[in-house]
Protein backbone atom coordinates (compact mmCIF):
# COMPACT_ATOMS: atom_id res chain seq x y z
CA UNK A 1 0.00 0.00 0.00
CA UNK A 2 3.07 2.25 0.74
CA UNK A 3 4.45 1.73 -2.62
CA UNK A 4 0.93 2.40 -4.83
CA UNK A 5 0.87 5.97 -2.84
CA UNK A 6 -1.59 4.89 -0.34
CA UNK A 7 -1.21 7.31 2.71
CA UNK A 8 -0.15 6.57 6.29
CA UNK A 9 -3.59 7.18 7.88
CA UNK A 10 -5.53 4.80 5.18
CA UNK A 11 -2.40 1.71 6.44
CA UNK A 12 -3.15 2.37 9.84
CA UNK A 13 -6.87 2.17 9.28
CA UNK A 14 -6.32 -1.57 7.41
CA UNK A 15 -5.14 -2.79 11.07
CA UNK A 16 -8.94 -2.83 11.68
CA UNK A 17 -8.57 -6.19 9.50
CA UNK A 18 -6.48 -8.22 12.48
CA UNK A 19 -10.15 -7.48 14.72
CA UNK A 20 -11.07 -11.17 14.30
CA UNK A 21 -7.66 -11.37 16.46
CA UNK A 22 -9.14 -9.43 18.97
CA UNK A 23 -12.37 -10.98 19.12
CA UNK A 24 -11.65 -14.73 18.88
CA UNK A 25 -12.78 -15.57 22.48
CA UNK A 26 -16.40 -15.46 20.82
CA UNK A 27 -16.44 -17.78 18.67
CA UNK A 28 -13.65 -19.89 20.83
CA UNK A 29 -16.56 -22.21 22.44
CA UNK A 30 -17.16 -23.60 19.00
CA UNK A 31 -13.81 -24.71 18.24
CA UNK A 32 -13.44 -26.03 22.05
CA UNK A 33 -17.16 -27.74 21.92
CA UNK A 34 -18.30 -28.15 18.32
CA UNK A 35 -16.92 -31.30 16.10
CA UNK A 36 -16.49 -31.23 12.34
CA UNK A 37 -18.37 -33.03 10.65
CA UNK A 38 -15.78 -36.42 9.16
CA UNK A 39 -12.68 -34.07 10.15
CA UNK A 40 -13.53 -34.40 14.04
CA UNK A 41 -13.82 -38.17 13.39
CA UNK A 42 -10.86 -38.36 11.39
CA UNK A 43 -7.74 -36.63 13.13
CA UNK A 44 -9.98 -35.22 16.44
CA UNK A 45 -11.30 -32.29 17.78
CA UNK A 46 -8.20 -30.17 17.80
CA UNK A 47 -6.50 -31.87 14.70
CA UNK A 48 -9.51 -31.70 12.59
CA UNK A 49 -10.54 -27.71 13.35
CA UNK A 50 -6.67 -27.39 12.56
CA UNK A 51 -6.93 -28.82 8.95
CA UNK A 52 -10.11 -27.16 8.21
CA UNK A 53 -8.85 -23.26 9.58
CA UNK A 54 -5.30 -24.29 7.73
CA UNK A 55 -7.04 -24.77 4.28
CA UNK A 56 -9.35 -21.50 5.03
CA UNK A 57 -6.11 -19.35 5.42
CA UNK A 58 -4.65 -21.16 2.09
CA UNK A 59 -8.04 -19.87 0.11
CA UNK A 60 -8.39 -16.67 1.24
CA UNK A 61 -4.28 -15.67 1.32
CA UNK A 62 -4.67 -16.81 -2.58
CA UNK A 63 -7.85 -14.10 -2.74
CA UNK A 64 -5.79 -11.52 -1.07
CA UNK A 65 -3.20 -11.52 -3.59
CA UNK A 66 -5.45 -10.81 -6.48
CA UNK A 67 -7.16 -7.83 -5.06
CA UNK A 68 -5.50 -4.26 -5.56
CA UNK A 69 -5.87 -1.78 -2.96
CA UNK A 70 -5.02 1.24 -5.15
CA UNK A 71 -7.94 0.02 -7.39
CA UNK A 72 -10.68 -1.88 -4.94
CA UNK A 73 -9.75 -1.41 -1.27
CA UNK A 74 -13.08 -2.64 -0.28
CA UNK A 75 -12.04 -6.38 -1.51
CA UNK A 76 -8.83 -6.42 0.01
CA UNK A 77 -9.98 -5.15 3.01
CA UNK A 78 -12.38 -7.89 2.75
CA UNK A 79 -10.27 -11.17 1.66
CA UNK A 80 -7.85 -8.96 4.45
CA UNK A 81 -10.53 -9.46 7.35
CA UNK A 82 -11.51 -13.22 5.84
CA UNK A 83 -8.01 -14.07 6.53
CA UNK A 84 -7.33 -13.05 9.54
CA UNK A 85 -10.56 -14.54 11.25
CA UNK A 86 -9.48 -17.68 9.85
CA UNK A 87 -6.09 -17.33 11.21
CA UNK A 88 -7.16 -16.04 14.46
CA UNK A 89 -9.40 -19.78 14.05
CA UNK A 90 -6.00 -21.50 13.63
CA UNK A 91 -4.07 -19.20 16.64
CA UNK A 92 -7.24 -20.48 19.04
CA UNK A 93 -6.28 -24.24 18.09
CA UNK A 94 -2.62 -24.31 18.28
CA UNK A 95 -2.88 -22.34 21.83
CA UNK A 96 -4.83 -24.66 23.05
CA UNK A 97 -2.92 -27.80 21.96
CA UNK A 98 0.51 -26.47 23.18
CA UNK A 99 -1.33 -25.54 26.50
CA UNK A 100 -3.17 -29.27 26.26
CA UNK A 101 0.38 -31.17 25.73
CA UNK A 102 2.53 -30.04 28.04
CA UNK A 103 2.81 -29.39 31.70
CA UNK A 104 3.45 -25.92 33.81
CA UNK A 105 7.14 -26.75 34.18
CA UNK A 106 7.07 -26.74 30.11
CA UNK A 107 5.05 -23.53 29.50
CA UNK A 108 8.34 -21.55 29.15
CA UNK A 109 10.10 -24.07 26.30
CA UNK A 110 6.92 -24.66 25.13
CA UNK A 111 6.02 -20.54 24.46
CA UNK A 112 9.76 -19.99 23.27
CA UNK A 113 9.47 -22.80 20.66
CA UNK A 114 5.93 -21.49 19.51
CA UNK A 115 6.84 -18.25 18.96
CA UNK A 116 10.11 -19.92 17.19
CA UNK A 117 8.19 -21.71 14.81
CA UNK A 118 5.95 -18.20 14.65
CA UNK A 119 9.08 -16.35 13.23
CA UNK A 120 9.96 -19.02 10.97
CA UNK A 121 6.70 -18.69 9.23
CA UNK A 122 7.01 -14.90 9.72
CA UNK A 123 10.73 -15.32 7.97
CA UNK A 124 8.79 -17.03 4.76
CA UNK A 125 6.14 -14.61 4.77
CA UNK A 126 8.21 -11.67 5.26
CA UNK A 127 11.51 -11.69 3.53
CA UNK A 128 10.40 -14.45 0.88
CA UNK A 129 7.15 -12.72 -0.44
CA UNK A 130 9.79 -9.60 -0.55
CA UNK A 131 11.89 -11.76 -2.53
CA UNK A 132 9.20 -13.18 -4.37
CA UNK A 133 7.09 -9.69 -5.16
CA UNK A 134 9.86 -7.98 -6.13
CA UNK A 135 10.97 -10.74 -9.10
CA UNK A 136 7.42 -11.38 -9.76
CA UNK A 137 5.01 -9.64 -7.96
CA UNK A 138 2.76 -9.69 -4.98
CA UNK A 139 0.07 -12.10 -6.97
CA UNK A 140 2.64 -14.54 -6.88
CA UNK A 141 4.28 -13.61 -3.43
CA UNK A 142 0.46 -14.72 -1.67
CA UNK A 143 0.10 -17.66 -3.81
CA UNK A 144 3.36 -18.95 -2.54
CA UNK A 145 2.54 -18.48 0.96
CA UNK A 146 -0.53 -20.06 0.13
CA UNK A 147 1.83 -22.98 -0.53
CA UNK A 148 3.70 -22.89 2.32
CA UNK A 149 0.64 -23.74 4.38
CA UNK A 150 0.93 -27.46 3.18
CA UNK A 151 4.08 -27.66 5.65
CA UNK A 152 1.21 -26.66 8.62
CA UNK A 153 -1.00 -28.98 7.06
CA UNK A 154 1.39 -31.75 7.07
CA UNK A 155 2.22 -31.25 10.61
CA UNK A 156 -1.05 -31.40 11.15
CA UNK A 157 -1.63 -34.87 9.93
CA UNK A 158 1.49 -36.47 11.64
CA UNK A 159 0.96 -35.62 15.04
CA UNK A 160 -0.83 -36.60 17.68
CA UNK A 161 -4.09 -35.71 19.14
CA UNK A 162 -3.54 -34.38 22.75
CA UNK A 163 -4.87 -36.69 25.25
CA UNK A 164 -6.73 -34.36 27.46
CA UNK A 165 -8.51 -33.20 24.24
CA UNK A 166 -11.96 -35.20 24.18
CA UNK A 167 -14.64 -34.07 25.32
CA UNK A 168 -17.00 -36.37 27.07
CA UNK A 169 -20.24 -37.70 24.71
CA UNK A 170 -23.57 -37.09 24.90
CA UNK A 171 -26.21 -34.95 23.83
CA UNK A 172 -27.26 -31.47 25.21
CA UNK A 173 -29.53 -28.41 24.78
CA UNK A 174 -28.67 -25.44 23.45
CA UNK A 175 -29.02 -23.73 26.63
CA UNK A 176 -26.19 -26.27 28.82
CA UNK A 177 -24.39 -26.21 25.82
CA UNK A 178 -23.81 -22.71 26.11
CA UNK A 179 -23.59 -22.86 29.54
CA UNK A 180 -20.75 -25.16 29.64
CA UNK A 181 -18.63 -24.00 26.84
CA UNK A 182 -18.96 -20.04 27.29
CA UNK A 183 -20.15 -19.67 31.11
CA UNK A 184 -18.07 -22.22 32.60
CA UNK A 185 -15.05 -21.51 31.26
CA UNK A 186 -15.40 -17.49 32.15
CA UNK A 187 -17.05 -18.28 35.22
CA UNK A 188 -13.81 -20.78 36.11
CA UNK A 189 -11.30 -18.18 36.07
CA UNK A 190 -13.11 -15.25 37.26
CA UNK A 191 -13.14 -17.51 40.57
CA UNK A 192 -10.09 -18.90 40.52
CA UNK A 193 -8.62 -15.58 40.01
CA UNK A 194 -10.08 -12.57 41.80
CA UNK A 195 -7.91 -10.05 40.90
CA UNK A 196 -9.34 -10.94 37.39
CA UNK A 197 -10.01 -7.46 36.25
CA UNK A 198 -6.46 -6.08 37.32
CA UNK A 199 -4.74 -9.28 35.56
CA UNK A 200 -7.11 -8.64 32.16
CA UNK A 201 -6.29 -4.79 32.01
CA UNK A 202 -2.30 -6.09 32.38
CA UNK A 203 -2.93 -8.19 29.33
CA UNK A 204 -4.53 -5.32 27.56
CA UNK A 205 -1.31 -3.19 28.49
CA UNK A 206 1.84 -5.36 28.58
CA UNK A 207 2.41 -5.10 24.71
CA UNK A 208 1.00 -2.09 23.65
CA UNK A 209 4.35 0.15 22.63
CA UNK A 210 5.23 -2.91 20.45
CA UNK A 211 1.94 -3.16 18.91
CA UNK A 212 1.27 0.50 18.21
CA UNK A 213 4.55 0.97 15.84
CA UNK A 214 3.37 -2.27 13.79
CA UNK A 215 1.24 -0.96 11.44
CA UNK A 216 3.50 2.39 10.22
CA UNK A 217 6.94 0.52 10.54
CA UNK A 218 7.24 -0.78 6.74
CA UNK A 219 5.88 2.72 5.66
CA UNK A 220 8.72 4.34 7.87
CA UNK A 221 10.94 1.91 6.24
CA UNK A 222 10.13 2.92 2.40
CA UNK A 223 9.73 7.07 3.47
CA UNK A 224 13.50 6.26 4.67
CA UNK A 225 14.34 5.14 0.92
CA UNK A 226 15.18 1.53 1.66
CA UNK A 227 14.30 -1.09 -1.10
CA UNK A 228 12.21 -4.42 -0.48
CA UNK A 229 15.21 -6.09 -0.92
CA UNK A 230 17.06 -4.00 2.08
CA UNK A 231 13.75 -4.26 4.14
CA UNK A 232 13.94 -8.33 3.41
CA UNK A 233 17.27 -8.80 4.37
CA UNK A 234 17.08 -6.81 7.53
CA UNK A 235 13.98 -6.18 9.12
CA UNK A 236 12.86 -10.05 7.91
CA UNK A 237 16.12 -12.15 7.82
CA UNK A 238 17.96 -10.89 10.17
CA UNK A 239 15.28 -9.47 11.91
CA UNK A 240 13.93 -13.24 12.45
CA UNK A 241 17.29 -14.48 13.59
CA UNK A 242 17.34 -11.71 16.17
CA UNK A 243 13.62 -12.93 17.34
CA UNK A 244 14.61 -16.08 17.86
CA UNK A 245 17.80 -15.17 19.76
CA UNK A 246 15.17 -12.79 21.68
CA UNK A 247 12.31 -15.66 22.23
CA UNK A 248 14.96 -17.90 23.56
CA UNK A 249 16.21 -15.66 26.04
CA UNK A 250 12.72 -15.20 27.14
CA UNK A 251 12.15 -18.50 27.51
CA UNK A 252 15.39 -18.71 30.20
CA UNK A 253 14.63 -15.97 31.88
CA UNK A 254 10.78 -17.93 32.80
CA UNK A 255 13.20 -20.75 33.98
CA UNK A 256 15.30 -19.02 35.97
CA UNK A 257 13.20 -15.98 37.45
CA UNK A 258 10.12 -17.34 37.39
CA UNK A 259 7.33 -16.08 34.92
CA UNK A 260 6.52 -12.58 36.94
CA UNK A 261 9.71 -11.03 37.06
CA UNK A 262 10.09 -12.71 33.37
CA UNK A 263 7.91 -9.55 32.24
CA UNK A 264 9.54 -6.85 34.27
CA UNK A 265 12.77 -7.48 33.03
CA UNK A 266 11.25 -8.06 29.10
CA UNK A 267 9.04 -5.09 29.53
CA UNK A 268 11.69 -2.67 30.28
CA UNK A 269 13.20 -4.23 27.31
CA UNK A 270 11.04 -3.88 25.53
CA UNK A 271 10.18 0.23 26.04
CA UNK A 272 13.85 0.47 26.10
CA UNK A 273 14.05 -0.77 22.60
CA UNK A 274 11.57 1.42 20.97
CA UNK A 275 13.76 4.30 21.11
CA UNK A 276 16.08 2.50 18.49
CA UNK A 277 13.30 3.99 16.48
CA UNK A 278 14.54 7.55 17.23
CA UNK A 279 17.41 7.31 16.43
CA UNK A 280 16.69 5.40 12.93
CA UNK A 281 14.51 8.13 12.36
CA UNK A 282 17.24 10.78 12.86
CA UNK A 283 19.62 9.20 11.18
CA UNK A 284 18.01 8.29 7.51
CA UNK A 285 18.82 5.58 5.18
CA UNK A 286 21.63 3.44 6.48
CA UNK A 287 21.45 -0.19 6.29
CA UNK A 288 23.80 -0.64 9.02
CA UNK A 289 22.12 1.37 11.33
CA UNK A 290 18.84 -0.67 10.19
CA UNK A 291 20.55 -3.55 11.47
CA UNK A 292 21.43 -2.20 15.12
CA UNK A 293 18.29 -0.84 15.43
CA UNK A 294 16.21 -4.34 14.42
CA UNK A 295 18.29 -6.29 16.49
CA UNK A 296 18.09 -4.49 19.85
CA UNK A 297 13.87 -4.27 19.18
CA UNK A 298 13.63 -8.07 17.85
CA UNK A 299 15.82 -9.33 21.03
CA UNK A 300 13.48 -7.62 23.54
CA UNK A 301 10.31 -8.19 21.46
CA UNK A 302 11.36 -11.86 21.53
CA UNK A 303 12.02 -11.79 25.49
CA UNK A 304 8.57 -9.71 26.12
CA UNK A 305 6.79 -12.45 23.87
CA UNK A 306 8.31 -15.23 25.26
CA UNK A 307 7.19 -14.26 28.73
CA UNK A 308 4.07 -13.07 28.04
CA UNK A 309 3.04 -16.33 26.39
CA UNK A 310 4.06 -18.66 29.68
CA UNK A 311 2.41 -15.70 31.37
CA UNK A 312 -0.91 -16.52 29.42
CA UNK A 313 -0.57 -20.13 29.35
CA UNK A 314 -0.17 -20.41 33.22
CA UNK A 315 -3.57 -18.74 33.71
CA UNK A 316 -5.59 -21.13 32.26
CA UNK A 317 -7.13 -24.14 33.24
CA UNK A 318 -6.76 -27.21 30.88
CA UNK A 319 -10.40 -27.88 31.30
CA UNK A 320 -11.17 -24.93 29.60
CA UNK A 321 -7.74 -24.39 27.35
CA UNK A 322 -9.46 -22.66 24.28
CA UNK A 323 -11.98 -20.38 25.58
CA UNK A 324 -9.77 -19.29 28.23
CA UNK A 325 -6.81 -18.36 26.28
CA UNK A 326 -8.48 -16.88 23.17
CA UNK A 327 -9.81 -14.82 25.82
CA UNK A 328 -6.78 -13.78 26.94
CA UNK A 329 -5.03 -13.46 24.22
CA UNK A 330 -7.84 -11.45 22.50
CA UNK A 331 -7.61 -9.11 24.92
CA UNK A 332 -3.91 -8.19 23.73
CA UNK A 333 -4.87 -8.45 20.24
CA UNK A 334 -7.01 -5.38 21.22
CA UNK A 335 -4.59 -3.10 21.94
CA UNK A 336 -2.89 -4.17 18.61
CA UNK A 337 -5.86 -3.53 16.78
CA UNK A 338 -8.35 -1.11 17.88
CA UNK A 339 -5.71 1.36 19.31
CA UNK A 340 -3.35 0.46 16.77
CA UNK A 341 -5.50 1.89 13.67
CA UNK A 342 -4.96 5.78 14.71
CA UNK A 343 -1.48 5.10 14.40
CA UNK A 344 -1.19 6.75 10.92
CA UNK A 345 -2.65 9.45 12.03
CA UNK A 346 -0.45 10.02 15.01
CA UNK A 347 2.93 9.51 12.51
CA UNK A 348 1.45 12.02 10.40
CA UNK A 349 0.41 14.67 12.66
CA UNK A 350 3.72 14.36 14.89
CA UNK A 351 6.69 13.00 12.64
CA UNK A 352 8.49 10.20 13.05
CA UNK A 353 10.90 11.30 15.83
CA UNK A 354 7.21 12.30 17.83
CA UNK A 355 5.81 8.63 16.94
CA UNK A 356 8.71 6.53 18.18
CA UNK A 357 8.55 8.65 21.21
CA UNK A 358 5.30 8.34 22.15
CA UNK A 359 5.13 4.25 21.32
CA UNK A 360 7.71 4.08 23.80
CA UNK A 361 5.45 5.94 26.43
CA UNK A 362 2.81 3.31 25.71
CA UNK A 363 4.92 0.78 27.13
CA UNK A 364 5.06 1.87 30.69
CA UNK A 365 1.56 1.58 32.03
CA UNK A 366 1.74 -2.13 32.04
CA UNK A 367 4.52 -2.45 33.72
CA UNK A 368 3.44 0.46 35.96
CA UNK A 369 0.51 -2.04 36.30
CA UNK A 370 2.79 -5.06 37.04
CA UNK A 371 4.51 -3.11 39.93
CA UNK A 372 1.16 -2.36 41.50
CA UNK A 373 -0.41 -5.76 41.03
CA UNK A 374 3.27 -7.23 42.51
CA UNK A 375 3.30 -4.18 45.46
CA UNK A 376 -0.51 -5.15 46.68
CA UNK A 377 -0.18 -8.96 46.98
CA UNK A 378 1.92 -11.39 44.68
CA UNK A 379 -1.10 -13.63 44.19
CA UNK A 380 -2.29 -10.98 41.85
CA UNK A 381 0.35 -11.01 39.20
CA UNK A 382 1.34 -14.53 39.79
CA UNK A 383 -0.50 -17.14 38.05
CA UNK A 384 -2.52 -19.32 39.84
CA UNK A 385 -0.80 -23.64 40.10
Amino acid sequence: MAERGVSKATIGLFAAAGLPYALKFAWAPLVDRLPLPLLTAWLGRRRGWLLFSQLAVAFCMLGLGRADPAVDPMATALWALLLAWWSATQDIVIDAYRVEVLDERRYGAGAATTVFGYRIGMLAAGAGALYIASAWGWAAAYAGMAALMGIGILATLVNPEPPRAAVPPGTASPREWLRDAVVAPLAEFVQRQPAWPSILLFVLLYKLGDAFIGPMANPFYVELGFSKIEIANVTKLFGAAATVIGTFAGGLLVARLGIVHALFVAGGAQALSNLMFVVQAAVGHSVPMLAVTIAVENVAGGMGTAAFVAYLSALCNVAYTATQYALLSSLMAVGRTLFTTGSGVVAEISGWVGFFLLTTALALPGLALLWWMTRRSHSLAAPSP
